[in-house]
């Protein structure tokens, strides 16, 4: 099979060697940094497959990155699409903070339905379900108010 050739600029391999000599970039950086400046000395895929142990695809996925958009294109991913977050870290902040202060009258302990009724009854909160609650206190090590 015939391959694209490369052809970097002098820009562009200085920006791959800094990538490949700096050990402060993802793997999968590096690797495409490798990957581009083999494909631009004219390196056969099988070698760099053998040498590398990357697959076929990263080499065709590297090299169709280069030639859309350039060698900053090629070494890093692209953002992938996803749900925006509902709650920004002000809303997290005031949940957390509300589940460390003291509970409600004749309640031992804050619960969950507690914390939800409370977070609703806030401004700027909003509706908000005790699952998203849960999954909030579960990322912080906070205490449901028990001393």
């Amino acid at each position: 099979m015939r391959q694209t050739e490369l052809h970097l600029d002098d820009q562009e391999r200085q920006l791959i060697e800094e990538y490949r000599a700096k050990g402060l970039h993802h793997s999968r950086e590096v690797n495409r940094a490798h990957i581009l400046s083999a494909l631009d000395r004219g390196v056969s895929e099988a070698w760099i497959m053998a040498v590398l142990g990357v697959g076929r695809t990263a080499i065709w996925r590297t090299r169709k990155a280069y030639l859309e958009g350039g060698a900053e294109y090629a070494l890093h991913d692209v953002p992938r699409p996803g749900k925006p977050r509902q709650y920004d870290t002000d809303v997290e902040a005031q949940v957390v903070a509300l589940a460390c202060s003291e509970p409600p009258e004749g309640a031992r302990q804050w619960t969950l339905e507690l914390l939800e009724q409370a977070a609703q009854a806030q401004p700027g909160i909003g509706t908000i379900s005790r699952e998203t609650i849960r999954r909030l206190l579960k990322k912080t090590a906070s205490s449901r108010g028990v001393s």
